[in-house]
């Protein structure tokens, strides 16, 4: 496994801001575009396995380096073993947490010998990103985003909250859209009961009149809103079928 080698020379904010942008952006990739391929790969049965995130935005699953200590620090060990005792989606959270940490651990050991301002800075440039766990437990907003060489579309992505909450939204950069979601709805009032928007409360998006609504109010639920590829309110559902007739 290929790490980042640690230059001689100090680094500065900003090369190592983003050493942990491509880092934190392979994670990324790994527990949600390509989630399928990183389940298949933490197989129990196999030794201890960790998490690795690539400057180059590139992700892989092996075992830790076996020099001590190692180049870096390490991230968590043994994530394959948990992976059948867990609910799925706990589990890619639990990864996540533990990937922050290790993210948070790189950068400031890169960056160990900074001043205090400097360490303030760097805090704030990751600080401004959303973790990572809020990415995979969809707190936040991410963008599905296909990589170089998937040849996949961009299409309409779900944002759930840890409690559940689905809704359709176009797609938008995480890192654009953080700290703007709440703002972003403020206004929005359901198209059934007029009621305002509310983070708690589950939501859709129709997709032909772009109108949302409280899922209870148009009776969907957040298991039912995962089947559906593209949702019409009843509204625009009766004039086609009123076209039809």
């Amino acid at each position: 496994m290929e790490m980042a080698p640690i230059s001689s020379s100090p680094r500065t904010v900003e090369d190592i801001f983003k050493d942990y942008s491509g880092r934190r952006a392979g994670i990324v990739r790994a527990l949600t575009y390509d989630v399928d391929e990183f389940y298949a790969l933490c197989d129990p049965e196999k030794e201890n396995l960790c998490l690795y995130g690539h400057p180059n935005e590139s992700w892989e699953v092996t075992l830790p380096a076996e020099e001590v200590p190692p180049e870096l620090p390490e991230p968590a060990l043994g994530i394959n073993f948990a992976r059948d005792g867990m609910n799925r989606r706990d589990w890619l959270s639990l990864v996540a947490v533990h990937s922050d940490s290790w993210l948070l651990s790189v950068a400031f050991y890169l960056g160990a010998r900074f001043n205090r301002n400097e360490r303030k800075r760097l805090f704030s440039l990751i600080n401004d990103l959303p973790t990572v766990y809020e990415v995979v437990a969809e707190r936040k907003p991410v963008k599905e985003k296909p990589s170089v060489d998937s040849g996949s579309k961009s299409r309409l992505s779900t944002k759930r909250s840890n409690d559940g909450q689905v809704v359709k939204h176009n797609s938008k950069h995480a890192d654009e859209a953080y700290g703007e979601d709440e703002d972003e709805h403020s206004e929005t009032l359901c198209g059934s009961c007029g009621g305002n928007y509310n983070a708690d409360e589950f939501w859709i998006g129709c997709d032909i009149c772009e109108k949302w609504f409280h899922g209870k109010c148009v009776k969907i639920t957040p298991a039912k809103a995962e089947t559906i590829k593209q949702y019409k309110c009843p509204s625009c559902s009766s004039m086609k079928r009123g076209r039809q007739l």
